[in-house]
C-alpha cells in the first residue's frame, strides 16, 4: 500500500513527530508484554551470604567433602564387584548432623525399586529379547550390604530406603569435624544399559565392564536443600561432592584398565614395552598405542593367570569409575591444554577399528581445548574415551564410556561417524559440566545436558566446518517447538518429570544458549559471562538462579524476559509478517501534486464501463449540441494557481538546507506490522531486498514487545524501494512457521508426489558401497 507523509505546518520536524507518536504506547494496555518483561524476582530464591544477588557465591559459600578409600575386585566369571570403602566425611556446613545419606544407585535394579515399580507400559503384540529378558530375569541385582562400621570396628545402624541409605551417628556430627566409616559390599554386574555394566561378545566370549555408580557414595548436604535424597528412578542423574579418591581394582591379569584419575602403580601392571611407549606418547603429536590391535586379539584367546591390582588416585573429583577388559586397544598423547600437559587416551575393542583408532583420542584433545577455551582450563592429568555399546554414551570424571561402532568389515556410513565423534565430544564434555561445575542433576537435567550440548555444538563446528550437528541452531528445535504444548513441559522441569528428555533437556538449552550468543546478547558479550559462570562456579554447586544471573551480572543484558519464555514456559516463537505499507514524503509541490491527481484521475476514468462507452455511444449529447458546454468544460482542475505556487515558495524558502535536502530526497517509509502468534517474545530481524538487487538487514531486541506482546508496527526508513520484505532471514530464532515471514508473499509451490515400487529402504553405506564395486571392477580386471 502506497501512502504519504505530509509536511502540515512545511517543518520536516512535524512528520517526524508523527512516526514517534504512532509507536508510543496506548494509553490502555489489555496486553500481558509487560508481566513477559517484568524480573524474575518472584520466581528466584533470594539472595543470601551463600550465594549472592549477581550469581557468584557469596561470603560465606559453604559445601561438604568426602574422601574414598576403595578396596574392589572384579570377578570376571560370576560378572560381580566386591568392594571395601572407607569415606570420610568433613561436615563443612554450619549446621550438626546426627546423621548422614548415602546413594545406593544400584538398588535401581532390584525388582521392587521405585524405579521399577513406577515404569508404564504395554505390549504391542510384540516385544524384543531385551525386553522380554527384563521382564523375566530373576537374578537379584542391586547391593548387598554387608557391614556399616565406624572407624573403630563397632557396627553403625542405617537404614536402607530403596536407593537411599541413612547412617545415624552415634553423636551428631558438629559443624568443622569429620567422621569416618567403613562399608563393605558386594552387587552383581547388570548388562550394559546406558550407564553401566558390561558388554558380552559372543564370538570371542570374552566381556568389557563399564564400572559406575558401583559403591556407595554419600548424597550431598548443601544450603538450598540440606541432604539430596531424591530417589534415583534413573532419568535423573547424580548429584555428588567432590573428595579425593584412592582406588584399587583387582582384575584378571591380561586385563587392561582406565579409571578416573592417574594410575599410581605402571611398574607393577605393565610391561616394559608398554611403559615405552607411554614415555613416546609423551611427546607424540598422533596417538600412540600402549596396547595393539595384534596384542588385543592375542589376549582374547589367552586365559588369565591370576590376578593384578591397578591403583588410581582422584583428587577434588565428584565421582570414581573405571573400565576393564582383556579385548582393549589402548592408544594415548599428551596435549598441551591451556598451558598444561593432559593425557587424552582411549581404550577400545577391534570391532570399534578403524573408526576408533583414527579419530578417539584425537577428538578427545580437541574437546579438552574447545571447552577449555569456552569454560575453565581443563584440571586434571587424564581423559579417556571408552568404547561401550553401539548406543550412546555416559560420562565420569576423566573417564567416558561411548558409543558409535562400524561394520563388522570396517566400513561404516557418515552417520555412525558423526555419531560417535559427537557423542565422544559430549561425553568428554561433561568432565566440565557437570564433572567440575558440579551442578544437581538429580533436580535440574539441563544444567548438566543442556550447558554442555550448547558446548558441544561449538566443537563440533570447530572440529569440521560442515559438521552435521544435530543440536545447537534455532531451526533444529522447530519440531519440537510445534509439538502440542500438553506434551511438552518447561526446561525447569525436574528431571524425573521431563516428558521428550532429549529435546527437553539437552536441545531445548542448548538451542536458547546458542540463540543468546548469536542474536540476543552477541558473541563477545555472550562468552565473557559463561566464562565467568564456569569461573565462578568450578568445583562448587550452582543452581539455576545462580546462572540466570551471572549471565546478567557479567553481560550488562536484562534476560529475565528470556528465561522466562525458554526455561519456565513452553510457548513456542512464531512470529508473522502480517502487512507492509509503503510512504513517501509529500513536499506539498502544487505542480507535482496536481499532476499526480490528474494521473490519477485519468486511471480511475478506465473502466471496462468507459472504454466500451467509446464505441457504443457514437456520441454524447454534449458533443452534439455545443451550445450545452460552458466554463467547466474547459476548465483545467488540476492546473496550479498562483496563489499555490506563491504558498509553495514561502515554505521552502522556510525551509534549512537540511531540511530541503530531505525533502527533496525521495526517501520511503515502510510501515510493517508483525504479530506475535506464538507468544514466546523475540528480537525482530528484517530483510529488505531492495529493487536493484541489494539487501539489508535490520534488528530489533525483543523489548520491542514490551508495551504489547501481540503486535507492533515499525517505521522503517530507506533510501530505495524494497521488492522484498523477511522476517527471520537466517532462521535465528526458531520460528516454528515460516510461510508468513515474507511479504509480499510468495506464491505456493504445487505439491508433488512420486510414484514408486514398494520395496523395504535400507540406510545406504556408501563405503561399503564403494568397496563392493571396486571388488568387482577388479575381478573384471
Amino acid at each position: 500500500m502506497r501512502g504519504s507523509l505530509k509536511l502540515i505546518t512545511g517543518l520536516l520536524v512535524a512528520t517526524c513527530s508523527q512516526i514517534a507518536t504512532a509507536q508510543q504506547a496506548p494509553t490502555t494496555n489489555p496486553y500481558n508484554g509487560n508481566k513477559r518483561f517484568e524480573q524474575l524476582e518472584t520466581i528466584l530464591p533470594t539472595p543470601n551470604t551463600y550465594r549472592t544477588a549477581s550469581g557468584s557465591p557469596g561470603k560465606e559459600y559453604w559445601q561438604q567433602r568426602a574422601d574414598y578409600d576403595i578396596k574392589a575386585e572384579l570377578d570376571d566369571v560370576e560378572r560381580k564387584i566386591t568392594g571395601t570403602e572407607t569415606i570420610t566425611y568433613f561436615n563443612q556446613s554450619p549446621d550438626e548432623l546426627p546423621y548422614l545419606w548415602l546413594q545406593l544407585d544400584q538398588n535401581l535394579f532390584q525388582k521392587d525399586a521405585i524405579g521399577a515399580t513406577s515404569k508404564t507400559g504395554g505390549i504391542s503384540g510384540q516385544a524384543s529379547f531385551q525386553q522380554f529378558k527384563d521382564l523375566t530375569d530373576t537374578k537379584q541385582y542391586g547391593y548387598n550390604i554387608l557391614s556399616v562400621k565406624d572407624a573403630k570396628g563397632n557396627p553403625l545402624k542405617h537404614t536402607i530406603n530403596h536407593t537411599m541409605m541413612r547412617i545415624d551417628l552415634p553423636a551428631p556430627l558438629k559443624s568443622g569435624a569429620s567422621v569416618s566409616f567403613s562399608i563393605d559390599w558386594n552387587y552383581l554386574i547388570t548388562e550394559y544399559y546406558g550407564r553401566s555394566g558390561y558388554e558380552f561378545f559372543a564370538k570371542d566370549g570374552n566381556v568389557n565392564y563399564f564400572i559406575a555408580h558401583w559403591f556407595p557414595r554419600m548424597a550431598v548436604y548443601n544450603d538450598v536443600y540440606g541432604w539430596q535424597h531424591k530417589q534415583f528412578l534413573g532419568q535423573g542423574e547424580f548429584t555428588l561432592t567432590f573428595g579425593n579418591y584412592k582406588v584399587a581394582l583387582t582384575v584378571p591379569n591380561d586385563h587392561v584398565v582406565g579409571a578416573s584419575g592417574e594410575l599410581q602403580n605402571p611398574s607393577q601392571v605393565l610391561s616394559a614395552e608398554q611403559l615405552k611407549r607411554l614415555e613416546k606418547a609423551k611427546t607424540a603429536t598422533r596417538p600412540v598405542l600402549i596396547v595393539s590391535q595384534e596384542e588385543a586379539e592375542k589376549a582374547e584367546k589367552g586365559k588369565p593367570t591370576g590376578k593384578k591390582t591397578w591403583i588410581f588416585k582422584a583428587d577434588n573429583v565428584r565421582d570414581f569409575a573405571f573400565a576393564s577388559s582383556r579385548k582393549f586397544i589402548w592408544d594415548a598423547m599428551q596435549v598441551d591444554v591451556e598451558g598444561k600437559k593432559v593425557w587424552a587416551m582411549s581404550l577400545y575393542p577391534k570391532e570399534g577399528n578403524p573408526l576408533w583408532g583414527q579419530y578417539s583420542t584425537m577428538v578427545v584433545a580437541h574437546t579438552l581445548r574447545s571447552y577449555s577455551k569456552h569454560t575453565v582450563a581443563y584440571p586434571y592429568p587424564v581423559a579417556y574415551s571408552c568404547h561401550s555399546t553401539s548406543g550412546g554414551g555416559m560420562e565420569y570424571p576423566m573417564i567416558s564410556f561411548n558409543g558409535g561402532r562400524p561394520e563388522a568389515d570396517g566400513t561404516y556410513s557418515e552417520q555412525v561417524k558423526a555419531g560417535m565423534i559427537g557423542v565422544i565430544i559430549h561425553e568428554v564434555g561433561h568432565n566440565f559440566f557437570p564433572m567440575i561445575i558440579n551442578s544437581d542433576e538429580r533436580q535440574w537435567s539441563w544444567m548438566d545436558e543442556g550447558l554442555n550440548t550448547f558446548c558441544q555444538y561449538l566443537a563440533e563446528q570447530e572440529w569440521d566446518r560442515n559438521f552435521p550437528s544435530r543440536r545447537g541452531e534455532a531451526q533444529y528445535i522447530v519440531p519440537y517447538m510445534k509439538t502440542d504444548p500438553t506434551q511438552q513441559v518447561p526446561i525447569m522441569t525436574n528431571s524425573e518429570n521431563i516428558m521428550a528428555f532429549g529435546p527437553n533437556a539437552y536441545a531445548k538449552p542448548a538451542t536458547a544458549l546458542n540463540i543468546l550468543r548469536e542474536t540476543v546478547m552477541g558473541r563477545d558479550l555472550f562468552d565473557h559471562a559463561f566464562k565467568e559462570y564456569a569461573r565462578r562456579w568450578a568445583f562448587k554447586q550452582p543452581y539455576p538462579a545462580d546462572f540466570f544471573r551471572t549471565m546478567e551480572d557479567a553481560s550488562g543484558v536484562d534476560l529475565d524476559w528470556f528465561w522466562k519464555g525458554w526455561f519456565y514456559g513452553v510457548e513456542p516463537v512464531n512470529q508473522t509478517l502480517e502487512t507492509v505499507e509503503w510512504f513517501g514524503i509529500d513536499n506539498v509541490d502544487p505542480l507535482a501534486k496536481n499532476e499526480a491527481a490528474k494521473k490519477d484521475a485519468e486511471a480511475k476514468r478506465q473502466t471496462m464501463s468507459n472504454i466500451r462507452n467509446k464505441t457504443d455511444i457514437p456520441k454524447t449529447v454534449v458533443e452534439e449540441n455545443p451550445d450545452m458546454r460552458d466554463f467547466y468544460n474547459s476548465y483545467d482542475r488540476y492546473a496550479t494557481s498562483e496563489a499555490d505556487k506563491k504558498k509553495f515558495e514561502q515554505t521552502m524558502a522556510s525551509l534549512s538546507d537540511d531540511e530541503k535536502k530531505l525533502v527533496n530526497s525521495n526517501k520511503n517509509f515502510y510501515v510493517l506490522n508483525v504479530k506475535n502468534k506464538g507468544g514466546l517474545p523475540m528480537p525482530v530481524i528484517v530483510k529488505a531486498n531492495y529493487e536493484d538487487g541489494t539487501e539489508e538487514v535490520f534488528r530489533y531486541p525483543a523489548e520491542i514487545w514490551r508495551l504489547n506482546d501481540k503486535e507492533i508496527k515499525k517505521v522503517i526508513p530507506t533510501d530505495k524501494k524494497v521488492a522484498k520484505w523477511t522476517l527471520d532471514p537466517f532462521l535465528e530464532i526458531a520460528d516454528i512457521e515460516t510461510e508468513d515471514n515474507v511479504f509480499p508473499r510468495e506464491p505456493e509451490q504445487p505439491s508433488r508426489f512420486q510414484v514408486f515400487k514398494a520395496q523395504r529402504q535400507v540406510a545406504p553405506n556408501p563405503m561399503q558401497q564403494q568397496q563392493k564395486a571396486g571388488a568387482v571392477q577388479g575381478a573384471k580386471n
